[in-house]
């Protein structure tokens, strides 16, 4: 007589906000698939649906309290988690009714909820969880956090209040997991923490066995400098993000002048003005690390440099703004984002005098772009006529001509945050995922153009 298996549970999942909360959204759906449940793609055949918030500015957390009012009028069985978990009296204000609200990264609390409101049958015919998780990226890149939390107390943010001070893995337990991806199919970690050259500190760096095929059991150091050096005995693009410019930082260059670390920075400088950084409670050193920029671009000078800026914090001038340009126009930054300064409930910094008007806010911003989008639109220009490693992300379909394209990333693009390398005439053999040399064709502000070389 055959057995009946029955159907589990299904659970649907919302992630908002940035990579690290995507990371605690792929760890709660590995435990979950693991305790039975399975994953709905769409509200009406989730038995539950899981909200991930982000907090971090009001803008993100009036996103937030959209998707559980999508997720409850599409669904209405929903469990909140991630940074806005916090605001549990605001999200309960609106919505009554929402199984459970649970903080940013309480894995344990969100699976309990999970339980409680769909519990799932276990038994010996349950699918088996892949030895890497759950992934919600493609196959071919990975986000890889080494740390929760931060020690900084800058003035506009919240984090430390959302996810506490810094907290650090193991760095056993990174690699372990670094090299399960890599296993699985990952030809690109994105390591990502919200301070990731302060890994370590809290643990005073202290150093563990990597048992791993690669590591052979030899000691590791928990510091950002040992843990790249390790990650870049993988094979694979290692690309570092969140980085403040610590002096040992420096030591890393070397790495990406070798080829065993992507040639890839993410800095978040924030600011230039002496002024203004000094009203956000960040370090203002920034002719030190204009030299420092060199220096690294002496190494290696394929190095890629990406930050974001924030206009119009309370306080801010013209001439702090005018300093910030020319500080750009010398520091050549290959990649820049922007933000509109937003007031964000318990930051010190609402309580800042100086408040910079919306419409010069708007009018800053506006001139940050322009002025990066022309620094941009050159270092791309210099690159055409060049041969290039690029990944690939997505390949098209068959043009009435036959041709095909395909989208690709270069070592200076990190994926869904800077450009493209859109190539052409791809070929039938090209997957998601190969690693190919593309030469460069063109170029705009912001993307390359391209064809493989065979």
């Amino acid at each position: 007589m055959a057995t009946a298996i029955p159907s589990p549970p299904k659970v649907g999942m919302v992630s908002l906000g940035c990579p690290k909360a995507l990371v605690d959204s792929e760890r709660i759906l590995t435990q979950l698939r693991s305790d039975g449940y399975d994953l709905s793609p769409d509200y009406a055949g989730a038995d539950v649906v899981l909200v991930n918030t982000c907090g971090f500015l009001d803008s993100a957390k009036e996103e937030s309290l959209e998707a559980i009012g999508e997720a409850m009028a599409e669904n209405g069985r929903v469990i909140v988690t991630g940074c806005m978990g916090n605001e549990a009296d605001t999200i309960r204000a609106r919505f009554p009714e929402v199984l459970a609200v649970t903080g940013a990264h309480q894995y344990e609390d969100v699976v309990t909820a999970v339980h409680a409101a769909a519990p799932a049958a276990r038994g010996a015919f349950v699918d088996l969880v892949p030895e890497a998780g759950l992934k919600l990226t493609p196959r071919h890149y990975s986000y890889l956090k080494i740390s929760e939390g931060c020690n900084h107390r800058c003035s506009f943010c919240i984090i430390p209040s959302l996810r506490g001070d810094l907290v650090s893995r193991r760095p056993d337990a990174i690699l372990r997991e670094a090299e399960k991806l890599v296993a699985a199919g990952t030809r690109e970690l994105l390591v990502i923490s919200q301070d990731t050259s302060a890994y370590g500190v809290d643990i005073r760096h202290q150093s563990r066995p990597w048992n791993g095929p690669v590591g052979q059991g030899r000691e590791v150091r928990a510091h950002m400098t040992d843990l790249a050096e390790a990650l870049g005995e993988l094979g694979v693009w290692t690309r570092l993000h969140y980085v403040y410019p610590y002096p040992h930082v420096d030591k890393v260059i070397p790495l990406m002048a070798d080829g065993k670390i992507t040639p890839y920075l993410d800095i978040p400088f924030q600011h230039a003005a002496p002024n203004v950084l000094k009203r956000m409670k960040r370090p203002a050193n920034e002719a030190k690390v204009l030299q420092r920029v060199k220096s690294w671009r002496d190494i290696c000078p394929d190095l890629t440099i990406r930050s974001t800026f924030v206009v119009g914090f309370p306080g801010e001038t013209e001439e702090d703004f005018q300093y910030l340009l020319d500080w750009l126009e010398e520091a050549q930054l290959d990649r820049v984002g922007g933000f509109r300064f937003e007031p964000v409930e318990g930051a010190a910094a609402n309580d800042l005098d100086g408040a910079v008007p919306e419409e010069v806010k708007e009018e800053r911003y506006q001139r940050l772009m322009e002025k990066t989008a022309g620094i941009s639109a050159a270092k791309l220009q210099a690159k055409v006529g060049r041969t290039l490693p690029v990944i690939i992300d997505d390949i098209g379909e068959p043009d009435e001509d036959g041709d095909i394209g395909a989208t690709a990333r270069s070592q200076a693009d990190a994926p869904e945050i800077d450009g493209n390398v859109f190539l052409r005439d791809a070929g039938e053999t090209l997957a998601v995922g190969d690693i190919v040399d593309a030469l460069i064709e063109d170029a705009d502000a912001h993307d390359l153009y391209g064809v493989p070389v065979s």
